[in-house]
């Protein structure tokens, strides 16, 4: 693989919460959909600076569980702790403004707008021109885009996609639209960035680059992340925590060489064709 760029500017913002402390706690949340349920009285923690997977079957409620997170879903039961603050119920453009961004199992750009024109769209949430100014773009507006268009830039040469910078995503190859929205996310400079299967669909060699990216987010930004993930050896490589769901409900949580031992495991996920 090519030397990777040192891009020690592009840092998370600071939440002034230490590295290896409670960044995000799950308590006893539960959320069925009528009489389904979904997820059942689940319980554990995401610490600052950590990779945490969450893996299981299909079904398990891995989805939903993120759903929950970033306020897609408000559970029934259980609240949700991030950065010392609790609650139950959150709107997804608040918890983007808490500093919680994710991306989705299928793609969700905005297709026939370039790639720089998508990740411009994650930094609307921090402009603070009205209207007003924006369709004037003069003087304080001007500025503003400017500034977060030099931002937009640093994540597009960081990502190395500096070659599609004007292509419209749709015409893209699905790795590379991947990509794109992971940069989308990292325009709100999330305290926490939400993965839901970012290797889906993809080939050897993009997952190989997804998964370094991933690294990089997490090394040279300080972002903590919790990623949905079915290919296990992307897990057991990239991971420094696996909590394990099935049937909605966690069976397993520890460290990923521990987890992958674990029989409840073995017998749930690990042991049969997924």
């Amino acid at each position: 693989m090519n030397q990777r760029p040192d891009h020690t500017q592009l840092t998370a913002p600071d939440d002034g919460i230490a590295k290896g402390a409670v960044l995000l706690e799950v308590r006893n949340v539960s959320l069925a959909f009528g009489g389904v349920k979904a997820i059942t009285d689940i319980s554990f923690d995401v610490r600052k600076g950590e990779i945490r997977a969450i893996i299981g079957p299909n079904g398990a409620g891995k989805t939903s569980m993120l759903n929950v997170i970033n306020g897609f879903y408000t559970p029934q039961q259980g609240t949700i702790i991030f950065r010392g603050i609790e609650r139950r119920a959150m709107k997804p453009h608040h918890a983007v403004r808490q500093g919680i961004a994710r991306t989705f199992q299928n793609v969700a750009l905005f297709k026939g707008m370039s790639t720089l024109e998508n990740i411009m769209a994650g930094r609307s949430v921090m402009m603070k021109r009205g209207i007003g100014w924006q369709m004037l773009w003069h003087g304080p507006a001007l500025a503003e885009e400017i500034e977060h268009r030099e931002k937009v830039e640093e994540i597009i040469d960081f990502l190395e996609i500096q070659h599609i910078r004007h292509i419209p995503v749709g015409k893209l190859p699905y790795g590379l639209q991947k990509r794109v929205e992971l940069g989308r996310a990292l325009a709100m400079e999330p305290s926490l960035l939400l993965l839901d299967e970012p290797m889906a669909g993809m080939n050897l060699e993009e997952k190989e680059d997804m998964s370094r990216f991933i690294i990089d987010v997490n090394q040279q930004r300080g972002t903590t992340i919790a990623l949905i993930e079915h290919d296990m050896g992307v897990v057991m490589d990239l991971s420094d925590r696996v909590v394990v769901l099935d049937y909605g409900k966690k069976i397993a949580d520890g460290p990923p060489d521990e987890v992958k031992n674990d029989q409840a495991v073995i017998d749930a996920y690990l042991g049969v064709p997924h």
